[in-house]
């Protein structure tokens, strides 16, 4: 199992907590007791959860590590999953909360702070199954893919004019035929392809070939095991046979595909132990089988299509599906959008006419009141009233007749009774003789002082 976690380092396992297991590997090995436990445990000791109890002998530096990577980790895995919800949620998509508790099978979400026991018996365990898994979502992720390129092909042949379409489909199937044309393809991990990979990228000469050479040479890391890397790359020779990615014929996507298909089918002819790796004597055992000498042809892609004619059918109805879907999506938008409009323009007119209204009010006010007359017998006649205020220029009228509390010093000689103070005076004492004297009650004066339009209207207020 250590040498598991030493691939396990090296390589790019594809799981969405990859650094996180990366991560707690590195901090696991740093201690000598869990390190030696590493070594002595096999891979179905370490399935049934033996291992995670050497947990609780580990040194208390590293535990106090591994609790701040599982703190970053859960903070992390919240942050993705809020993200998630608030994209799902603002597009009217119904939330998958079963899919998104997956996220957090590799640990305990229910203890967010400490690394315990349980968080690595998760780990080992969902790592274990999720690499087991990747290859079979990689190849669901291929046959999408596949039926995708399809679905568009046909859907750019509708477009086309009888004449068009002939042409588009006389290249298509050239192009296949072009693309299926290549050298033979040697069976995976035959002595034919093992031999072809010594003569050529060896350098050396192939009645020289010797198994145990061979996989010296090609364990790049010198483990003395065959990691899915080092493996995948034993069948390049073989791929560039078939694909070149200057060729139109030739897609890249299903290159890797290809290879793919070639490391699985070496790691269950040869993989004996089930560990994902292949020891030098998994490897010497299986150059003595008659499959090794004499194995039977190999079957590439074009030879194998990806996907059935009714899984292409349910594909096609997905699709029709989720178009219809974002249709009505469009069209309820555009709905919102147009009501949004409407709503908008009528408030701009009703506010067009609420100031048509507020206007003409203000000028029946101002006509009602005699406001004109007032204005003018107060610009002429008022000013000595103001007491502290400073006479304006004729034509305009101070602001500060109708002020509370009317600011600035009084010059010398006025007097010292206001505006406010004389109307009042007016009111208590000489009841009889305020209209006569200002023109004009003082309550209307205050209503006329409040509505702006009608001193707005006029060119020299002030």
């Amino acid at each position: 199992f250590s040498i598991y976690c030493a691939a396990l380092l090296e390589m790019d396992t594809g799981l969405h907590y990859d650094r996180y297991l990366r991560e707690v590997i590195d901090f696991l090995e740093k201690d000598q007791h869990f390190r030696e436990k590493l070594h002595n445990t096999d891979m179905e000791d370490i399935k049934q959860g033996k291992l995670a109890k050497e947990l609780d002998f580990v040194s208390h530096h590293v535990r106090t590590k591994l609790d701040e990577l599982k703190r970053q980790e859960v903070n992390r895995l919240r942050t993705l999953i809020k993200a998630k919800q608030d994209l799902e949620g603002g597009n009217d998509i119904a939330v998958d909360h079963q899919a998104l508790l997956k996220q957090f099978e590799h640990l305990n979400h229910m203890n967010p702070h400490t690394f315990e026991v349980e968080d690595l018996d998760r780990l080992i365990k969902s790592a274990t199954k999720d690499l087991e898994n990747y290859d079979k979502e990689r190849h669901e992720d291929f046959k999408k893919y596949e039926m995708m390129k399809e679905h568009d092909r046909q859907e750019h042949l509708k477009t086309l004019d009888e004449g068009e379409r002939k042409k588009e489909e006389e290249h298509y199937e050239e192009m296949r035929k072009k693309h299926a044309d290549h050298p033979k393809v040697n069976h995976p991990g035959s002595q034919n392809q093992l031999k072809e990979v010594w003569e050529e990228a060896d350098g050396l000469d192939p009645d020289d070939f010797d198994p145990k050479t061979f996989f010296n040479l090609h364990d790049t890391n010198g483990d003395g095991f065959f990691d899915e890397q080092e493996l995948e790359a034993l069948f390049t020779k073989e791929l560039e046979k078939i694909y070149d990615p200057t060729n139109e014929e030739d897609d890249m996507v299903e290159m890797e595909e290809e290879r793919l298909r070639m490391r699985e089918h070496v790691m269950n002819e040869v993989d004996s132990n089930k560990d994902r790796l292949v020891s030098m004597d998994e490897f010497l055992v299986a150059t003595k089988k008659k499959e090794f000498l004499e194995p039977d042809s190999w079957e590439t892609l074009e030879q194998n299509q990806a996907y059935t004619d009714e899984e292409m059918k349910e594909f096609e109805e997905h699709l029709a599906q989720q178009e219809q879907d974002l249709s009505q999506r469009a069209d309820d938008l555009q709905k919102q959008r147009d009501e949004l409009q409407r709503q908008q323009e009528q408030l701009n007119a009703q506010k067009i006419e609420l100031q048509q209204v507020r206007s003409e009010s203000g000028w029946a006010l101002r006509e009602g009141l005699g406001v004109d007359p007032l204005l003018l017998h107060i610009e002429r006649s008022q000013l000595r009233w103001l007491g502290h205020l400073v006479r304006m220029p004729p034509g305009r009228l101070p602001g500060e007749v109708f002020r509370t509390r009317p600011t600035g010093r009084r010059p010398k000689g006025r007097p010292r009774t206001r505006w406010r103070d004389y109307v009042s005076h007016l009111a208590r004492e000489r009841p009889g003789e305020r209209q006569q004297i200002l023109g004009i009650l003082p309550e209307e004066l205050a209503q006329v002082a409040g509505v702006r339009e009608v001193w707005a209207s006029r060119p020299d207020s002030g």
